[in-house]
C-alpha cells in the first residue's frame, strides 16, 4: 500500500457515504464504498435465485458474478457484469438480505481480496464495516462513525420513500446485531481508530473533524 488511505467504518445511517464522499472530495482523492460490493453481490445472487438461507448455496456461487466499482466520489459507479445497478442495490429486497450475504466467509475472501486490490495505490478514503480491522489495517487515519438509534433511523428514512422512522430503527437494530455478532470480520472499532459521535454534528461539521485528523495524522 502506498499513499493515503482514509478508512471510515460504522453502523448503517452513520454517516460514512456522506462523510467518506465528501473527505475525499475535499482532498482529491478516490473514493471507495466496499458496501455496494456486499449488495452488488446480494443483487446478483436475487436476481439468480440463490436461496440466501442456505450458506452453502451462496459460497458455491459467489464466484460467478463480476463486480466493478468506480472511485469517483462525484459518481460511484457499481456494475455487474457490465450491467449498471446503483439503484437496484437500494432496493429494500436487497437492504433486507444483504446482511446474511455478507456474513458468508466466501464472499468476504473474495470482496475484500478485490477492495484491497483497489486500495493498494493508495490516495483513496473508504467506507465500510471492516475496513480497519481486516481489510487495510495498516490506513494511514482510521475513524468510526457513530450515531445514536434514533439519528440514524431519522437519516435513513429520509432517504427513503414510503417507511418510517420506527420501522427503519428496527431494522438497522436487526442489521447491527448480524454484523457485529457474525463470525467473520465482525463490525467492531479498530485498534487505533478515532470515534466520532455525529448525532449532534453537521454533515460539513463531521467532514471538517475529518479533514483535522486527516493533517494531523500526516
Amino acid at each position: 500500500m502506498t499513499g493515503l488511505v482514509v478508512a471510515m467504518d460504522g453502523p448503517s445511517g452513520s454517516g460514512k457515504s456522506s462523510v467518506s464522499r465528501g473527505v475525499a472530495r475535499a482532498l482529491g482523492l478516490r473514493y471507495l464504498d466496499t458496501g455496494a460490493m456486499y449488495r452488488a453481490m446480494t443483487w446478483w445472487m436475487l436476481q439468480q435465485g440463490v436461496d440466501l438461507a442456505d450458506p452453502a448455496a451462496i459460497a458455491a456461487r459467489c464466484g460467478e458474478p463480476r463486480i466493478d466499482s468506480g472511485t469517483d466520489p462525484d459518481g460511484p459507479a457499481i456494475h455487474v457484469d457490465g450491467v449498471d445497478v446503483a439503484g437496484s442495490i437500494r432496493e429494500a429486497d436487497v437492504t433486507g438480505a444483504v446482511s446474511a450475504v455478507a456474513a458468508v466467509p466466501e464472499v468476504r475472501t473474495r470482496l475484500v481480496a478485490r477492495q484491497r486490490e483497489i486500495i493498494g495505490a493508495g490516495d483513496i478514503v473508504v467506507e465500510g464495516r471492516d475496513i480497519g480491522t481486516i481489510v487495510c489495517p495498516g490506513a494511514t487515519v482510521k475513524v468510526y462513525l457513530t450515531a445514536s438509534a434514533e439519528a440514524r433511523a431519522r437519516r435513513r428514512n429520509a432517504e427513503l420513500a414510503g417507511s418510517t422512522v420506527e420501522a427503519q430503527q428496527a431494522d438497522m437494530a436487526r442489521r447491527d446485531n448480524l454484523d457485529s455478532t457474525r463470525k467473520t470480520d465482525p463490525l467492531s472499532m479498530a485498534d487505533g481508530a478515532v470515534e466520532l459521535d455525529t448525532t449532534a454534528l453537521s454533515l460539513e461539521e463531521v467532514i471538517a473533524e475529518v479533514l483535522s485528523l486527516v493533517k494531523e495524522r500526516t
